[in-house]
């Protein structure tokens, strides 16, 4: 460490090659989880190589959801992987994309920086991209940075990070950097065979462009037997105890026991030259397991969402789930519900009446709106547990007005600009916006919680914080309309006066809240308002048995003869 007692951060660089979709920032996660075990201060990055400044104007199907950080940041759902593998939190400078790194070097140029050089990918881009990775190593917070590079070895957008993380290597040195290659080992079923071919080329693709990986990690289906580590390792130039096998597991929690049996951990601090004889702790990540894997009791829970195809559209929701289920010793199984189909409301009842919980996830556009309203509907009238997110929330909102406060066309005005009842309207300061990115009401921000309230007995405290993400709000001119008829504004912002939550008060569970509370969950804290949801599902699915199952001493009496 150097001299004036500030760490000297040493880079892991984790690629792919062969196929997209591996699971690098699992390995990342895993990697990383093994070293903050041991004690050491370690976060990830993720540089992603397409053009998009960041993912907040993505479809979700192209990109799945867009994960928002404390500072505002809109990302890759990636680093909602490292934050619940390490229970840290991630800013602006764990993601960084071709588009970022573009911008930053035109900027420059138009500035002038450059004093009349010609601006090139070598060495301008790489050179930026250096900087990049560099950032979060120098404010000497930690000990390791990992580094994800987006994308496959070989594709024409990856070559400019490749190239950085060459030229790094050679700056600071053999033992201050690691190279760390995911790859794919297939097993033909008609051969009967493991085969390493696609591991031989794509190590070489990241060969020619001047990178030899330190270890290679091999997704495959059945194990990898040792003259298929001795085979992948003459021809890949690496020694065979950094031949890696990353098995396909039950659940990718399970994937940092299975990197330490394979001891990924150590080989990695071996060839930083890092001496560290802490055992990894990773008790309490076993109990978790322990309980996500023996549950004792199980619910089925609704996701109502306009992107269910693509379940990583709602993945921090769909692990809150495991987050909240493990907790509360209980399996949840999501049944994913495409909002389209419950426009019917006789439809939305048959499709609906079997679920022991119902959340109304996020979302933008007026697609698949009615059946929200539907389902939100269903859910306050026959008292099934309900959770609304973001847009999930504001249709628990518009439902109300139109069935309890008779404001038949209450809507958004992000639906119907001109309703005679915004009940949700456009935030002020949002009104003047004309650009889309990065542009919404973005990440972190305070909710005083009223004390005589669900929240605030789930919450324990009256003063939270939570990431949004959204342009339109709880119009507080109908507020006095709701509080009297019984929906109750339960959270609200003490700086702007904005309702962040609602609640239902002859209800068991209705919780609307404004904010992405599945954004904070992680293995360590799971998020409370998911825990308690759950609780709530458990408790409307035994009170359901309990009505479906006759006592003894009614069993035990004959059925009525019905004459006529």
């Amino acid at each position: 460490m150097a001299s004036s007692g500030q760490k000297t951060a040493k880079y892991i660089f984790v690629t792919g090659g062969v196929t997209s979709s591996l699971g690098k920032g699992i390995i990342a996660s895993s990697l990383a989880k093994l070293l903050q075990s041991r004690g050491l201060s370690v976060t990830i990055q993720k540089f992603d190589p397409y053009i998009n400044i960041d993912p907040g104007t993505l479809n979700p199907y192209e990109h799945g959801e867009c994960y928002v950080t404390d500072d505002g940041a809109e990302t890759d759902l990636d680093l909602g992987h490292y934050e619940r593998f390490l229970n840290i939190s991630t800013s602006q400078a764990n993601n960084i994309t071709t588009g970022r790194i573009y911008y930053n070097v035109i900027t420059r140029e138009r500035r002038g920086d450059f004093l009349g050089k010609t601006v090139q990918v070598v060495p301008h881009i790489t050179d930026e991209i250096k900087r990049n990775i560099r950032l979060l190593g120098e404010t000497g917070e930690y000990d390791i940075i990992i580094t994800e590079v987006g994308g496959c070895v070989g594709d024409i957008e990856s070559l400019p990070f490749i190239e950085a993380i060459r030229q790094l290597k050679f700056e600071l040195g053999e033992n201050d950097t690691l190279f760390v290659h995911l790859t794919l080992v297939p097993y033909l079923q008609s051969a009967g065979e493991l085969k390493t071919k696609p591991t031989q080329h794509s190590v070489r693709m990241l060969l020619e462009a001047g990178v030899q990986p330190d270890i290679i990690v091999c997704r495959t289906e059945h194990p990898l037997p040792p003259d298929i580590r001795r085979k992948i390792a003459l021809f890949c130039n690496v020694q065979v105890n950094s031949v890696i096998e990353a098995i396909d597991a039950e659940t990718i929690y399970d994937v940092p026991l299975l990197m330490r049996k394979e001891k990924l951990d150590q080989r990695a601090l071996y060839m930083l030259d890092l001496y560290n004889d802490q055992d990894a702790d990773l008790d309490v990540w076993k109990t978790f397991l322990g309980r996500l894997k023996n549950p004792v009791a199980a619910v089925t829970i609704g996701l109502v969402g306009k992107y269910v195809e693509l379940h990583d559209a709602y993945k921090s929701i769909a692990e809150s789930f495991i987050h909240a289920g493990s907790q509360n010793e209980c399996k949840v199984t999501i049944e994913w519900i495409q909002s389209e189909t419950l426009a019917d409301y006789a439809s939305c009842v048959h499709r609906l009446r079997e679920l022991d919980g119902l959340l109304v996830a996020p979302g933008f556009g007026e697609r698949g709106i009615e059946g929200k309203i539907n389902a939100i509907r269903y859910a306050r009238e026959n008292g099934v547990p309900f959770f609304g997110i973001c847009l999930g929330m504001q249709c628990a909102v518009i439902e109300f007005a139109r069935n309890v406060l008779g404001l038949e066309e209450a809507h958004s005005t992000e639906m119907s600009p001109d309703t005679a009842y915004p009940v949700i309207d456009m935030m002020e300061d949002q009104k003047a916006v004309t650009n889309k990115g990065g542009t919404m009401r973005l990440g972190a921000y305070p909710c005083k919680l009223k004390k005589d309230s669900l929240v605030h007995q789930i919450y324990g405290k009256t003063q939270i914080s939570e990431r949004h993400r959204h342009r339109y709000e709880f119009n507080n001119a109908f507020l006095d309309q709701y509080e009297k008829a019984g929906m109750r504004a339960t959270g609200i912002n003490p700086e702007t006066g904005l309702v962040e939550i609602i609640e239902l008060r002859d209800h068991p569970w209705f919780v609307g809240v404004q904010f992405h509370p599945e954004l904070k969950s992680t293995v360590m804290n799971p998020q409370p308002l998911f825990v308690y949801f759950v609780k709530a599902a458990l408790d409307y699915a035994q009170r359901k048995r309990s009505e479906a199952e006759p006592s003894a001493e009614t069993a035990s009496v004959p059925l009525p003869t019905i004459v006529g």
